[in-house]
């Protein structure tokens, strides 16, 4: 929450928010503490600091909705926020947060992804960086099972490792599953998306500006790309591009075809939760398509795709994985790299692709709007880490504990917690729950 609210405190400076014109103030997170309540909390903390320094604070009519679907909360926020601005809220604006903290166990797989971060978006009527429409869009969801998790009764289980238990928000995750849903939750998008449009999916991957999508780490993503572009090219019958890459997996186009042709009509849904319990957890639905990618690697024909990957990746190597707010600090990275280049964006598209978990994916194609870089040049991407806290290992393995480091270190900024709650009796109540305070 702190994290949030001071995205959102940073976005109203910098474009200069008048925050009586704001209608909605949206969190999409999987890491809030509270399960009633989370983008009040944010909006609280907000409304303070604008009091306190002397401006006006937020209209009581103030829409505080929190969106939960695992890394694509954030997505699916901006896109009930944009509804919001296009219908009832035409005449207000909104704000939307993407917020988390990603944590693992300390000598898991998972601990060298780890990140945390929000960033805050807004959300206008008649858009200045880049325009969304959701006829151009496709979506995907499927319930998958074994996948990333945060079952609350794992705390109290005896299987569950007890240097894990408490108040940590460790997730429950298989890597390799993990990743196979990505890439069938991917395609099911991209899919849905060229189903929506008629567009030929190789355009879909290769004439886009920008290709941005959720990453929990660097090669998540081009993994599915490269998926994505066999898949591209096999709808569009185009076998050319990938014949030397089947000599290489020794794999006949026929088969391939047969291995994708489902897509066509969404006849997946369910077959890799039905083929893991069927065949293990080592199952996969493109074991074909997949051996293709690797082939690939940057032949001329997938270049282009792999290219679009690269605006902002420098900057974004950095925050490690942000869950809900990975793709949109990407988005903010790599306009903020195209401003600097001065790249001529103008009325391109760029394609859009978030994730949550195995169960969901979403795939827009985006315009971006002549004059761009006035709204782009005030992200600022480097400001970011300007002032990070270097930590030791000794501070790091404290603070992941939950224990007090050996010295004291700054407190957080904007704002930070002030307490939390112990008392529950009869007369009053606030056993567990946070006070905040700004801090600057």
């Amino acid at each position: 929450y702190t994290l949030a609210a001071g995205a959102v405190l940073r976005l109203i400076d910098a474009y200069a928010i008048d925050p009586r014109r704001i209608g909605m103030v949206a969190l999409g997170t999987e890491s809030s503490s509270d399960n009633a309540v989370g983008a009040v909390i944010v909006r609280g903390m907000v409304d303070d600091a604008l009091v306190r320094r002397g401006g006006v604070g937020l209209p009581r009519d103030v829409e505080v909705p929190e969106v939960k679907h695992a890394c694509l909360g954030g997505m699916y926020a901006l896109k009930a926020a944009t509804r919001y601005v296009q219908t009832d809220g035409t005449d207000r604006v909104a704000i939307v947060i993407a917020a988390d903290i990603a944590q693992y166990e300390r000598g898991s797989s998972g601990e060298p992804t780890q990140g945390a971060g929000a960033v805050a978006m807004l959300v206008e009527p008649h858009a200045k960086l880049l325009e969304l429409d959701f006829r151009k869009s496709g979506s995907s969801s499927d319930e998958r099972g074994w996948d990333f998790r945060k079952p609350f009764a794992r705390h109290f289980m005896d299987e569950y490792p007890q240097g894990a238990r408490g108040t940590h928000d460790f997730p429950v995750f298989n890597g390799r599953y993990s990743t196979v849903c990505y890439v069938d939750a991917v395609l099911h998008a991209l899919a849905s998306l060229h189903a929506h449009t008629g567009v030929d999916p190789r355009a879909l991957l290769r004439e886009h500006a920008a290709v941005l999508m959720h990453r929990p780490y660097e090669k998540m993503p081009l993994q599915a790309l490269g998926v994505a572009w066999v898949w591209a090219l096999v709808t569009a019958g185009e076998r050319a591009p990938l014949e030397d890459a089947m000599k290489k997996a020794d794999i006949g186009w026929d088969a391939l075809v047969t291995e994708l042709a489902p897509l066509a009509d969404g006849s997946h849904t369910g077959r890799l939760r039905a083929g893991v319990r069927n065949d293990g957890p080592e199952y996969d639905p493109y074991p074909r398509a997949s051996a293709i990618a690797r082939a690939l690697g940057r032949s001329e024909s997938f270049a282009p795709v792999l290219g679009a990957t690269d605006f902002g990746r420098a900057a974004v190597r950095q925050l490690g994985n942000l869950y809900t707010a990975s793709l949109p600090a990407w988005m903010a990275a790599a306009f903020d790299d195209a401003a600097r280049r001065e790249l001529a964006w103008d009325d391109r598209q760029v394609l859009l692709v978030g994730y949550g978990s195995g169960d969901a994916a979403e795939a827009w194609s985006a315009r971006v709007v002549p004059g761009w870089r006035e709204a782009a040049a005030k992200i600022r991407i480097d400001h970011a880490l300007s002032d990070a806290i270097e930590l030791e290992r000794d501070d790091y393995e404290a603070l992941h504990d939950r224990r007090p480091t050996a010295r004291e270190l700054p407190r957080a900024r904007p704002f930070a917690i002030a307490g939390v709650g112990r008392r529950h009796d009869a007369a009053w109540q606030d056993t567990g729950i946070a006070h905040y305070e700004a801090t600057v």
